[in-house]
């Protein structure tokens, strides 16, 4: 089997791994790239392709699925409590002002 075929995966893993695939670029992460880290992140989750044999079963590595919500505050904790105040209410400000030109 060369490298890069797909054959030995589960349907579950083929869909999974579009879906993240799609998740990517609707991020605007490039094609190629996008397919490569959805592969990467069925691998991580499951081990990789299925597997034969009695007995080889095993829980799923919910890890990557779940660190996305945990990562995404990081960047707005370490500014100042003032800094993000400040930002929050021009945001505000700017959904008023948009909110009276519909």
């Amino acid at each position: 089997m060369p490298r890069g075929d797909k054959s030995a995966y589960t349907d579950k893993q083929k869909r999974q791994a579009e879906h993240i695939e799609e998740s990517y670029e609707d991020r605007g992460v490039p094609s190629e790239e996008a397919e490569h880290r959805a592969w990467a992140t069925v691998n991580k989750t499951s081990g990789g392709g299925k597997k034969s044999g009695s007995g080889r079963g095993h829980a799923e590595n919910k890890e990557p699925e779940l660190k996305g919500g945990h990562k995404g505050g990081a960047a707005s904790a370490a500014r100042p409590a003032a800094e993000r105040s400040a930002s929050a209410k021009k945001a505000a400000a700017t959904r008023k002002e948009h909110a009276h030109d519909k």
